[in-house]
């Protein structure tokens, strides 16, 4: 699976993605972000706060409990503002 990384995620992670094969145990977002958490101390400090966390699977935007079965691409962003 493919994990996209945006904006100050990126930043702190110091990369855009990583391609990873997942247990078969990871079967959602929230199972994902702990997967994540657990392997990588820079992504445990991008993800700390989950509000700022959005997502998109198959590049539609997401909640976190959403199923990440069969998907291809997980991506991460914070909130987008503007004015």
């Amino acid at each position: 699976m493919k994990v996209l990384y945006f904006a100050r995620f990126r930043q702190m992670i110091g990369r855009g993605s990583d391609e990873i094969a997942l247990p078969a145990s990871v079967t959602t977002v929230n199972a994902l972000l702990n997967h994540l958490v657990a392997s990588d101390a820079s992504i445990a400090a991008a993800f700390a706060d989950l509000r700022t966390v959005k997502v998109a699977v198959d590049q539609n935007h997401s909640a976190l409990d959403a199923s990440i079965i069969g998907a291809k691409e997980v991506a991460f962003f914070p909130p987008v503002t503007g004015g």
